[in-house]
């Protein structure tokens, strides 16, 4: 899933571009309104990340263009322009959201998975990803969520690819390679820290008891495995 960041602060560019990549997403930075229009026509992002100060064209130009183009792509304002007005104003253009600045990560992550939710169940044209069972969860790759009971875990995007990847296919151990293919994609480069990190990060989330975990079991010098 694309998300055109248009964003002229390097550093808040670049922390937002690190936000998505963790979570599972391609971002596509733009430093200016110009660069950002012209990404968004090439690339047709699924949805859109804007600062509203930007040299040459404004985040709210974008947004009007943008607008004309593609009336349902999502749209979020994250500036640090706090006045209602500036909300309102953002809204009435055709926005969807509105972050302000300074934002915290679990802030944006949890507006950035509420606009995932939405973008997947409106796509014309494409059946809803079908709920699935691992272990004794239920996840909904349509939620970005795993349920167990009555209790609900919240997932990346990535986190969601890499379980559809083991309950596909249960007993067979998963290579580094075929883990990295499912949640980071071919064009990544492996670093068996990096998928290390997030195993330990997801069986966090979703193991009784992440030191035994039950449902992604590793398998020394091998990869890892998932045995219903």
């Amino acid at each position: 899933m694309k998300v055109l960041i248009a964003e002229d602060d390097r550093l808040t560019r670049e922390g937002l571009v690190e936000i998505l990549s963790d979570e599972g997403y391609r971002p596509l930075p733009a430093p200016d309104g110009e660069t950002a229009l012209e990404l968004f026509g090439r690339e047709r992002p699924d949805f859109v990340l804007l600062d509203i100060m930007m040299p040459g064209r404004s985040g709210y130009e974008v947004c009007r263009e943008i607008r004309k183009r593609d009336e349902a792509v999502p749209i979020i304002f994250i500036s640090a322009k706090s006045e209602e007005i500036d909300k309102v104003l953002g809204l009435e253009l055709g926005a969807d959201d509105f972050v302000v600045k300074p934002f915290g990560v679990k802030e944006v992550v949890a507006r950035i998975r509420a606009v995932t939710r939405r973008v997947v169940a409106g796509r014309r044209g494409k059946p809803r990803p079908a709920p699935f069972r691992i272990g004794d969860l239920e996840v909904d790759p349509a939620e970005l969520r795993a349920r167990r009971g009555r209790e609900v875990i919240d997932l990346s995007l990535r986190e969601v690819r890499l379980l559809e990847l083991f309950a596909r296919s249960p007993g067979v151990v998963l290579d580094r390679d075929r883990l990295f293919d499912a949640g980071w994609g071919q064009d990544y480069l492996p670093d068996s820290r990096t998928l290390d990190q997030h195993i330990s990060k997801l069986r966090k989330r979703i193991e009784r008891d992440p030191k035994n975990p039950a449902i992604i079991q590793t398998v020394h010098g091998a990869g890892y495995r998932y045995q219903p």
